[in-house]
């Protein structure tokens, strides 16, 4: 997998409305989810509790939590797209996020990504990316969003 290199604004222009690529996929391990839930405060059953889980929760095992499958985006970005020529990248907001399917121990996610817009705000790039985190043989995806970075190129 090749990613898309990035080196102007002008670069970056070109694949307005493009679709920018796809992330290989990632395990989500229940050591992954301990690790989040220790870091987080946020110890629920449904991630952590793997007999109870088993017996209680209508996915029959433990599930990610769903800021931890938003924290891994990313590392999945990162494998789709390299930005080069920067001072500086800041994440700038996320817009219409869903959580649309629970992500269970050991699925596998990917990300998949399109540029919606790209805006020059006194020569800082403002890219709006479309997201689709797929789960491997999972018709609905385990989450979407718009998500916006600001590219402060040199």
């Amino acid at each position: 997998m090749s990613k898309l290199v990035i080196n102007s604004y002008d670069d970056f222009a070109q694949y307005t409305g493009k679709e920018l690529g796809t992330s290989e996929y990632h395990k989500i391990t229940q050591e992954q989810i301990n690790k989040f839930a220790e870091a987080t405060l946020d110890f629920q059953w449904i991630h952590v509790d793997e007999e109870r889980a088993k017996e209680e929760s209508p996915f029959k095992s433990t599930i990610s939590h769903g800021y931890l499958n938003l924290s891994i985006l990313p590392y999945l970005w990162s494998q789709i797209i390299e930005v080069n020529n920067l001072k500086m990248t800041v994440n700038y907001g996320i817009e219409k996020l869903r959580f649309m399917q629970a992500v269970k121990v050991n699925d596998e996610i990917r990300l998949k990504a399109k540029l919606k817009s790209l805006v020059n705000l006194r020569g800082v790039a403002k890219a709006e990316i479309e997201v689709v985190m797929e789960i491997k043989d999972n018709k609905k995806p385990a989450l979407e969003a718009n998500v916006v970075f600001l590219y402060h190129f040199n």
